[in-house]
């Protein structure tokens, strides 16, 4: 099986192989386009369309859509920023959450492919800024993979937050690094993303900064914390958790 579908549960676990037992290695949410690169019984080998992750999810928790029907749906999208908001779907009424693809319009019937929704009420939360956005995640668990306000990572929490705002970030922090202008410490400003290197050198963790000093990141859970210039320095403990490698601004 090949081609192209979209999500069409609210939050679609991404394996690192073709069991339920494996590894989640990201999320997809509702309405979020794939390609389909083959498939081992109901596990379809996926490879994600707009930054290219690849992993293995339930084919029962996908739906087709040709190559006309994908570029007409990701030219009218936005990402969901209310906690959750009802959807009607044409298999019942499901729950969709932050970070979901939702029409421009953000209320009412739309499509995707042949599939007709109707997303009820009003969005509740609408954010002015990425670093507004991000705060609304503040104390959300740490979940490897994740990418909702249930559970996020690092690199997840900031794709999501830089998704809404028409940026499209890569999956992991490794490789968000490479996107952006360099900025040396003392020049950084609100909404620049700061990178952080373990004892092997490797990036392993993003975080925005909502003001000069102070970075919001996912460690344990959404937390505010300190930024030096020798990494993050915990609120709880003052402890330096973090070893500092760079500032991007996008």
């Amino acid at each position: 099986m090949e081609g192209l579908a979209y999500c069409k549960v609210a939050i679609s676990p991404v394996r690192a192989s073709a069991s339920d037992r494996a590894e989640i290695v990201t999320q997809l949410l509702f309405g979020e386009v794939l390609e389909i690169m083959g498939n081992d019984q109901q596990w379809l080998h996926v490879r994600t369309y707009l930054d290219n992750y690849e992993g293995w999810i339930d084919g029962k928790q996908v739906r087709s859509l040709s190559q006309k029907e994908v570029g007409r749906w990701l030219d009218s999208n936005i990402i969901e920023s209310s906690l959750t908001r009802e959807l009607e779907t044409p298999w019942g009424k499901q729950i969709i959450t932050r970070g979901a693809f939702v029409p421009l319009e953000q209320t009412g019937a739309f499509n995707i492919g042949r599939d007709q929704f109707n997303l009820v009420g009003e969005p509740s939360f609408v954010p002015e800024s990425i670093a507004e956005l991000a705060a609304s995640y503040e104390n959300t668990p740490y979940l490897w993979g994740g990418k909702t306000p249930f559970g996020v990572d690092c690199s997840g929490l900031m794709q999501s937050v830089h998704r809404r705002f028409g940026i499209n970030l890569p999956r992991d922090a490794s490789q968000q690094v490479a996107h952006g202008m360099d900025i040396p410490f003392g020049e950084q400003v609100a909404g620049d993303l700061v990178f952080f290197q373990n004892k092997e050198g490797r990036v392993h963790h993003v975080g925005l900064l909502v003001d000069e000093m102070t970075v919001i990141h996912a460690s344990g859970w959404v937390r505010k914390d300190d930024f030096t210039d020798k990494g993050i320095v915990r609120r709880t403990d003052n402890e330096l958790s973090h070893h500092f490698y760079a500032i991007k601004r996008l």
